[in-house]
């Protein structure tokens, strides 16, 4: 299988492209490459003989058509998108460039390249699309997101995620184009850029800055190795219904506080300092619409496909704490491009 993945030189992009190309299939990684982009997420694959890589936008709908005509793919994997919230409050429109108009002309150039296939090749494509529980909007102290909760997106990101998904099931609803969706919780581990709070918490340690933490850290999230995810991602799209949509979770919900504090832990471990890394925790003012507690029921995936999520949370923080020590190049690297943790996503008066 050739599968065209959107996105792949992202944190779970990337992830996606490890595993696929492990797994035996060719992959064609399109990337804008825009600022949390970072092609040595994949230079473990670059030179393998089933990897492509293309430069485009997916708003550019010429390159689309190009790109699907050149490399013939038989699957699309749609993960480009912005994803930071706090960027998103910062400057929505450009979210919603990218993660609605985006989402769009990628499905028209993939129905019109679909609907050149011949026969057999048609009826085995897949359109994937990987959205966010996001849309689903906050929780209370109880119950769990399922694939059939009412959206009630809260932040221009997850609003922009909402209404891809919506046109997603539209092109498949109005033109047939065999499409799945994938909804997932927090994802974590190596290689993710650090803007998101465990990279962040990771990296300003390390750095000897303090550790903020939004509010008074007691908002909740549910915890998803991304190698978990992409092992998940790619069983939907191989053996998922189609027209169905299939909640992705870790099965690990922390308060966030809880979760910077086991990192803490960590980074004594590894990277022990003159005083004990929570000393550094700064409860800082909380951004606008900040969901209070997101948890995913990953029920239906493992009944119909059996996937559970295998890496238990701190066994995945420790490891992700390791990984950071280990790569402090591949952080400065970042650094030297500019992005030093810097906050973001304070309305301004």
């Amino acid at each position: 299988m050739k599968i065209l993945i959107t996105g792949g030189a992202g944190f779970i992009g990337s992830a996606v492209v490890r595993r696929a190309i492990a797994d035996g299939c060719e992959v064609v990684n399109l990337d804008a490459l825009t600022y949390s982009a970072n092609l040595e997420n994949c230079a473990g694959v670059a030179e393998h003989g089933g990897y492509a890589f293309e430069h485009a936008d997916v708003c550019d709908a010429a390159r689309l058509a190009d790109i699907f005509a050149r490399h013939q793919p038989d699957a699309v994997m749609h993960l480009a998108a912005e994803s930071h919230n706090d960027r998103a409050i910062e400057g929505p429109l450009d979210f919603v460039r990218s993660n609605v108009t985006g989402t769009a002309v990628l499905l028209e150039a993939a129905r019109a390249y679909w609907n050149g296939l011949p026969e057999n090749r048609k009826t085995a494509f897949r359109f994937h699309h990987v959205s966010t529980d996001e849309v689903f909007g906050a929780l209370g102290e109880d119950g769990d997101f399922t694939e059939t909760t009412p959206y009630d997106p809260n932040s221009p990101y997850s609003a922009s995620k909402a209404a891809a998904d919506h046109l997603v099931r539209a092109w498949g609803r109005t033109y047939g184009l065999p499409v799945v969706l994938t909804n997932c919780s927090n994802n974590y581990g190596p290689y993710q850029f650090p803007e998101k709070l465990i990279p962040t918490v990771i990296t300003r340690a390390l750095e000897g800055k303090t550790i903020p933490v939004y509010g008074d850290g007691r908002q909740v999230r549910d915890w998803l190795h991304v190698d978990d995810h992409a092992e998940a991602l790619l069983l939907v799209l191989t053996k998922g219904r189609l027209g169905e949509t299939y909640c992705i979770g870790g099965d690990a919900s922390k308060r966030n506080i809880e979760v910077v504090r086991l990192l803490c832990a960590a980074l004594d471990k590894y990277a022990p300092a003159n005083s004990a890394h929570a000393d550094k925790i700064s409860f800082v003012t909380d951004r606008p619409g900040h969901d209070f507690r997101y948890s995913i029921d990953a029920a239906k995936l493992e009944a119909e496909l059996g996937w559970r999520a295998r890496m238990p949370l701190e066994a995945g923080l420790d490891d992700t704490v390791r990984w950071y020590v280990q790569n402090s190049d591949w952080v400065q690297r970042i650094r030297e491009r500019g992005f030093h943790s810097e906050r973001l996503g304070l309305v301004k008066a």
